[in-house]
Formats: structure tokens, sequence, C-alpha cells
């Protein structure tokens, strides 16, 4: 009975590590960019000094218009990074996923109705809304999406995927854009930026396996993982203040121990926050997608007072992603490789080999062995193209095999045969 209750209890510790590993890891990324450079410290304390400056004057405030019913509207840019073509989501996908962030901000979701009455008074409208930018930084015009294979088949936390050096895609401009990556992260479903960040690497960055409404994890399916990493690109804090009872820096969100795993019901009494308890259906919890419906009044006037002078969004008010193109053209279309592996044609072959790495620029500069059945290397071929050429006119007749291995373990070894 003891080893089955303790086997109980160890699965349930392990599936909420689980789920606050793979829900965000925004909290984690901040501090892997404090440790990079510890200066970024300051600008987030004047930053969030500034935040509540602007909430205590308020009233005081020149842009009033900000706490009220005046819409923000976001200029957005979704940066889709594919390796397999299954992962080159659709358009469709991606105005689900807008229409996912306007229904959750505009609190226009139909599941209000699950807020219980007594968290109602305090559920807002965050007038804020959400576009596809329809003018590029150099005021071409846009759709707003920009498709883009990689040879790279898991990313990792290390922003290499906001780049186009590292086979990424470059953000534009974060002054005028919400930047939106989507690609396949490993073990996690997705993090964002900070105030004060980098602007280079400002923006949400989303596993494309819960990005839209159409995703493949069951629970997460309802574009909320977006909704919840956009919270933090505008300011917001997990519940919980990352730290036990810890304090997310807004009034009407009471405070509890942690975050939510799954999808609970009733009241769920922490750290002394009765008679409501836990606000677990927030969008800044950790529950699945169809158990959040709501932000706080709290929470809308934290995410506002970044579009106020001096805020930290401020300059996206006078963005002109939205605006009417200057410049009319058609858009770079990006071609995928015609396969995701190495190819070597013809085989056999006569007097030249033709090997295709169109699929994997990192293979540039690599060398490329070729090797008799003796194992004995007979030549080495630096890789100068994508499609490169390999004169095999003074091999013998037989059998070969074609050999390369770069430092991070991919490697190629294909068999030919010279006539």
């Amino acid at each position: 009975m003891k080893i089955g209750l303790i086997c109980i209890l160890l699965i349930a510790i392990i599936t909420k590590e689980t789920a606050a590993q793979q829900r965000c890891s925004s909290v984690e990324y901040q501090q892997a960019q404090l440790q990079k450079d510890p200066s970024l410290q300051y600008k987030i304390r004047a930053l969030e000094t500034f935040t509540e400056n602007s909430i205590k004057n308020k009233s005081h405030n020149v842009l009033s218009r900000l706490d009220g019913g005046f819409v923000i509207r976001i200029p957005v840019v979704v940066h889709i990074l594919y390796h397999d073509p299954s992962e080159d989501i659709s358009d469709s996908r991606v105005m689900e996923q807008i229409e996912a962030l306007n229904r959750d901000y505009r609190r226009m979701n139909a599941d209000t109705v699950n807020t219980p009455y007594y968290f109602k008074p305090v559920a807002a409208d965050c007038n804020i809304e959400f576009h596809l930018a329809t003018s590029d930084p150099k005021q071409r015009s846009t759709t707003g999406i920009i498709r883009k294979y990689s040879p790279i088949k898991t990313w990792n936390e290390d922003d290499k995927m906001k780049f186009s050096s590292s086979f990424g895609d470059d953000a534009w401009d974060s002054q005028s854009y919400l930047n939106i990556w989507v690609c396949n992260i490993n073990n996690v479903l997705g993090y964002s930026s900070f105030m004060g960040g980098p602007a280079n690497l400002d923006g949400v960055v989303i596993n494309t396996s819960v990005f839209g409404q159409t995703g493949t994890i069951g629970s997460y399916d309802m574009g909320r993982t977006t909704v919840h990493e956009v919270g933090h690109w505008l300011s917001l804090i997990h519940l919980w203040g990352d730290t036990n009872c810890g304090d997310d820096l807004v009034a009407d969100t009471p405070k509890q121990s942690t975050f939510t795993v799954g999808c609970p019901s009733g009241i769920k009494i922490s750290c002394d926050n009765a008679p409501n308890g836990n606000m677990y259906m927030n969008y800044m919890d950790f529950t699945y997608d169809d158990c959040m419906n709501m932000f706080t009044q709290g929470q809308k006037e934290r995410m506002r007072t970044q579009f106020e002078t001096g805020g930290f969004r401020y300059s996206i008010l006078s963005s002109r992603g939205l605006d009417a193109p200057l410049i009319y053209e058609l858009p770079e279309i990006d071609y995928p490789p015609r396969w995701l592996y190495p190819q070597i044609f013809p085989n056999p072959a006569n007097n030249e080999l033709t090997l295709d790495l169109s699929y994997d620029a990192r293979w540039l500069g690599k060398t490329v062995n070729l090797v008799n059945l003796q194992g004995q290397i007979v030549k080495q071929i630096s890789v100068t193209s994508k499609i490169q050429k390999i004169d095999i006119s003074r091999l013998s007749r037989g059998m070969y095999f074609l050999a390369a291995k770069r430092s991070d373990g991919e490697s190629i070894r294909e068999k030919f045969v010279k006539q």
C-alpha cells in the first residue's frame, strides 16, 4: 500500500515538473540572458519603476486614453521555419492564431461563461488587437508571413532561430512589429523575450505543434500558448511570481503557491488566498487551453502602460506596419530542397559524380572522402557548392563510398559505382 502511494506521488511530481518544463520557459530564458549580460538587470529595473509609477499616477497620464476604450493595434510578422514539409504550416493556421489572440485579448471568447462569478468583476477586455503586417520595414507590401526552409531539424532556447546567419530568420524592427517565430523547439512549447532585452531578440518563439487552433497536442490546441507568451512580451509575469507565493506585480490576481497543471475545477486555496483561491483560469497560469479564459483589469493596465510615452512598447503606436504599402512587388519565394537528405547522381557514374547538398548549407567548407571497399581514402574533396561536382575519371572501376562527418555529429555515407 505504501509503495503504491509513493509511486502515485512520484508520478504526480514528475507530471508537474514536465508540465512546467513544456508549457513556458520564459523565466529560464531571462535568467540565461542575465547571466550573459548582467547589465540588463538595470534596464529591467528602470522599466519596472516606470511601470509602477505610471500605474500609480495614471490619472495624470497624458495618454490616459490608453486606460480606456482606445484600441491598441499591433502589427505582427510570423516567421515560419520548417525542416520537414509538414512543419510549413498554412496561411489559414496563421490566421487561426491571430484570431485566437484577438479573441482572448478582447474577451470575445465564448468560454467567458466559465469565469467564476467571484472573478468576473475583474475580468477584462484588454482593448489590444493583433493584425498581420501589410507593410514591411521598407514599406514594401507583405502578407506578414515569412516562410523559410532550414536545415535545422530541432531548435533550442538559444535564439538561433532569430538569425539568418544560423539558418533562422532575422527579426523585423521590434520598435514597430511583434515578431513571432514558429519552429520545432526542443522540449518546450514557447518562450518570450523580456522588456529591456536586446532589440534583435525581441519577440516570442512558439512550437509548431501548438501554433494556431489545430495544433497536434490536444491539451494545447486553442492557440493559448501564444496568448500566454505574448502576455510576457507585454510585461506580464506568471501568477505565482515564479517563486512560492510570489508577486506577479498585479493587484487583482490572488497570490498562489505555484503553477497549475491540467484542468482543475472548484476553489483551490493556497497562500492564504481564501475565499476565492487560485485564479488558475488566467492566461498567465499553466492550465490546459480549454481551462483558460481571462485576463484581469490589473493585467490589462500593466500591459497597456507599456504603450504610454516612455513605455517599452510606445513606438508600436507609430508603427507603419499596418499602413498601405508604398511599394508593391512580388514576394520572394522560398523554394525548399527537393529532398531532405544527401543525393548523389548519376549512379552508376563514369567520369563525374554530383553530390546534392542543397538541403543543408552547413556542409559548405567541409571535407568529403571517397573510400574504396578496403576502407582506404582514395580522394578528398572540399565542398564549395551546394551542388558539388566530383571528378571520378581517374578512379578504377568498382564500388566506393562517399563519406563525411561534421563536428555536430551529422554524417554522410552514400554508396556509388564507378563504371
